[in-house]
């Protein structure tokens, strides 16, 4: 199972969600594709409110232009 690596990539203030860049989170997936668009992201989504307790998908950043993805692991 893969693992990824998510870093947020900039700022935002979105729906009275703030998110910082550096916020990471680490997912490992079933399948060798991008977690962010596998799924609709889910994964990646529930993570992010596990270790943060915000919701990317209610902010809006639940893409390839705020999220930075990293296989750190096969």
């Amino acid at each position: 199972m893969p693992l990824f690596r998510i870093t947020l990539k900039r700022m935002k203030n979105s729906n009275g969600i703030r998110l910082e860049p550096g916020m990471s989170v680490d997912v490992s997936s079933s399948s060798f594709s991008n977690p962010v668009s596998t799924n609709g992201g889910k994964l990646v989504a529930d993570a992010f409110y596990r270790v943060y307790g915000v919701d990317i998908k209610k902010a809006g950043a639940l893409n390839m232009v705020d999220l930075d993805v990293e296989r750190i692991g096969v």
